[in-house]
């Protein structure tokens, strides 16, 4: 055989093994109590047939500025059976009324031009956002008449799910932002993980042993 041919035949052993390695023998190294938490009470989930993916955050944390961009891209690559949403962490008035701000521009139905709007305010600009009329004012620059504004910031569907979220939080013993929650079980955070991008990968480490689960 030449060199060539047993060149190539060691090329197709290794692809070989690499496609008989499943993702979760890939990343062993990923321990519980050390790269991730696990909740000591599971969290019931939106939908028990998917693996849901929660991100943890605040407009007003740079990290998680930086995070959206790599959070998003994360997202458009999963699979239709993971469950990804965002969430409002919450732990001062400030944050409680940013909450309300979330939760009112998904119910205008322009959540990703007010979020992206947000976040620059705060991070960019550096408009703290700090009362209802400075949230109203942002909104108006982005299409909410006044009056729209008002009936849904302050309605009872907005002002429950802000309750429901710092319910939830609570529950995920949420720590900082950005951090993420699989499958209402296990809690990932770069303190944990060691970065933005290690989180990610014990994340996918979280959703394929979730998946596994799934699939019994």
């Amino acid at each position: 055989m030449t060199n060539d041919g047993l060149n190539m035949k060691k090329f197709l052993c290794g692809v070989i093994f690499l496609m008989m390695v499943s993702p979760l023998s890939l990343a062993e190294s990923f321990v519980a109590g050390k790269h991730y938490e696990v909740l000591p009470s599971p969290v019931v989930t939106r939908d028990k047939s998917k693996v849901e993916v929660v991100e943890l955050f605040w407009f007003g944390c740079i990290h998680c500025f930086h995070f959206e961009p790599v959070i998003q891209a994360w997202k458009k690559q999963q699979a239709d059976d993971v469950d990804f949403h965002s969430m409002p962490a919450m732990w001062n008035k400030d944050m409680q009324l940013h909450a309300k701000a979330f939760y009112a521009a998904k119910a205008l139905g322009k959540f990703d031009q007010l979020s992206e709007a947000m976040f620059t305010a705060m991070n960019v600009n550096k408009n703290r956002l700090k009362s209802e009329k400075a949230i109203q004012s942002l909104f108006a620059k982005n299409g909410v008449d006044e009056a729209s504004f008002k009936q849904v910031f302050n309605s009872f569907g907005v002002n429950s799910q802000v309750n429901l979220a710092d319910s939830r939080a609570r529950a995920y013993r949420l720590q900082g932002t950005p951090e993420l929650v699989v499958n209402g079980k296990y809690r990932v955070a770069t303190s944990l993980a060691g970065s933005q991008a290690k989180m990610l990968e014990v994340v996918d480490f979280l959703v394929a042993k979730e998946r596994a689960l799934l699939a019994q």
